[in-house]
């Protein structure tokens, strides 16, 4: 189906079908590597394979999602996005009620029952990404001029001020700059002036330092990142518990299952520091297979967005691409130590329902896209093949 509702049936483009093997690649490598990571800890809980079952159970869930997002008609996809953006609210405003609100690691981010919990804020990337390109694409102006600076920022900047305060308030810092990575994505490839872009980005980086140095377990992280040394049995201890895991991988691992740093020396080896245990079981070769993995993405999407229909399907390629690639360095960025510690999961490969629906069904969106390329492009595409 055309992002136009014309029924139009043709093989799939090569990029459409690359970016599925990818994705698949990415979801079976990560259901391997979160059955390894999380088994200790499962274990100690009583059940070895709980955790695994798990993730095995979100990933059924995902894979239609993922279809149906690949599927389904671009029109219907807009228009979802705003009862989308109602219901993904409505979690962000309920996780915040006592009693309600599922409450773990020391943030309330959570709606459920048991292990059957939704995190709203993950939903909320991919509906605030949908929302935004619909509103933009709806105040396009007609003789195709770019949009006006004012038409980029309202409501993109309220609304992200909206959604942040309320993500802060669970709290999850993390979570907050991917929100805006968003709305920054939209708003760069809807033509956004540099200028303006440079500055409102210098302001939401004084505005993610000043949150970080204003509570004292984000302060921690910070001084754990800079000196871990300093702080071994504390702040710096995660870091340090990283390098040791990375570094006991060399280049080709200990092998599958045999990382030690998951026997309660790694924190959240399955989720937060997945990556470290990759590391460690499969070395600097197996590591770097997940980076180019991610690099193949990022240039399957970037090509998916450049022959995309201009506007809507342009923006929301470009943007699903940057999301899901750029929270990949960002938790390799950490784990590694670069950057300092956020709790940023590793997209399609570490544990995590929310998580992983969302981001299938982003990837979905994706393909959608990839299937359905600007005419002008199908056209030059044919020609060749006849030349």
């Amino acid at each position: 189906m055309s992002g136009r509702g014309t029924r139009v049936r043709r093989p799939w483009p090569p990029v459409a079908i690359s970016v599925v093997v990818v994705t698949l690649v990415l979801l079976l490598f990560g259901l391997l590597m979160a059955f390894s990571a999380s088994f200790v800890d499962a274990a100690l809980d009583g059940d070895a394979f709980g955790a695994f079952r798990r993730q095995a159970l979100w990933a059924a869930v995902a894979l239609p999602v993922f279809w149906a997002a690949s599927r389904v008609p671009r029109t219907v996809l807009r228009r979802l996005a705003w009862p989308g953006m109602a219901v993904a609210v409505g979690g962000l405003l309920l996780v915040l009620v006592p009693g309600i609100g599922v409450e773990r690691y020391g943030s309330t981010r959570w709606l459920g029952v048991g292990d059957l919990v939704v995190q709203p804020s993950e939903v909320m990337k991919l509906v605030l990404l949908l929302w935004l390109a619909d509103v933009l694409e709806r105040k396009r102006p007609r003789d195709g001029s770019l949009h006006s600076t004012e038409h980029l920022l309202v409501p993109a900047v309220p609304v992200l001020a909206a959604l942040a305060l309320l993500v802060l308030l669970q709290p999850d810092l993390g979570t907050t700059i991917l929100l805006a990575a968003v709305v920054a994505l939209v708003l760069w490839v809807e033509g956004l002036r540099l200028r303006v872009f440079l500055a409102t980005s210098a302001i939401a980086a004084v505005a993610v330092l000043g949150l970080a140095l204003a509570a004292d377990y984000r302060s921690a992280r910070i001084r754990g990142w800079l000196d871990p040394e300093a702080y071994a049995l504390g702040e710096g201890f995660q870091l340090l518990q990283s390098w040791v895991a990375l570094g006991s991988g060399g280049l080709t691992g200990l092998g599958p299952g045999s990382s030690r740093g998951k026997w309660n020396y790694l924190p959240n080896p399955g989720t937060d520091f997945i990556f470290a245990v990759i590391g460690e079981e499969l070395g600097l070769f197996g590591a770097g297979i997940v980076v180019l993995l991610f690099a193949l993405l990022l240039g399957l999407g970037l090509h998916v967005a450049s022959v995309a229909r201009p506007g809507f399907d342009r923006t929301v390629a470009f943007t699903v691409t940057g999301l899901v690639v750029g929270q990949a360095l960002l938790n390799i960025a950490t784990v590694i130590g670069l950057l300092p510690i956020t709790g940023v999961t590793l997209p399609l490969v570490s544990s995590g329902g929310s998580s992983l629906v969302v981001t299938m069904a982003a990837l979905g969106v994706l393909v959608n896209v990839a299937r359905d390329p600007a005419p002008a492009t199908v056209g030059a595409a044919a020609g060749r093949a006849v030349a």
